[in-house]
């Protein structure tokens, strides 16, 4: 059984699937015609690109690989070097320090006020 909002006594009552799924008595608009589409730049169709395909910068996902899967023990996350190093061990001194923070206000909430 489908159940439909009544309009004139605001309560549900039984109605036909057809009319279930339209709230209110509204029917669904037909199709308009489609809207011309709107570029900020000029686009290619694919038939027109040719074959090959144009990237802005240069295709590093082999050499990542390469990098990311050697077994040298380091973990994944510093593998890059110097700047994950700094990223690192930056991120960490901040979760110190928060912490000790939140410890400090913590301890210092807990005490009386003379």
């Amino acid at each position: 059984m489908y159940y439909k909002l009544s309009g004139i006594t605001q309560r549900l009552t039984g109605s036909p699937p057809s009319t279930a799924y339209i709230p209110q008595g509204l029917k669904p608009a037909p199709p308009g015609p489609p809207s011309t589409m709107i570029f900020a730049t000029p686009t290619k169709l694919a038939s027109e690109s040719g074959s090959m395909a144009e990237y802005l910068g240069s295709n590093r996902v082999s050499e990542l690989q390469r990098l990311f899967q050697t077994a040298d023990g380091m973990p994944v996350h510093l593998k890059r070097g110097v700047p994950d190093k700094l990223l690192y061990r930056s991120t960490m001194a901040l979760t110190v320090g928060g912490v000790v923070y939140c410890l400090v206000a913590l301890y210092i909430a807990s005490q009386p006020r003379k």
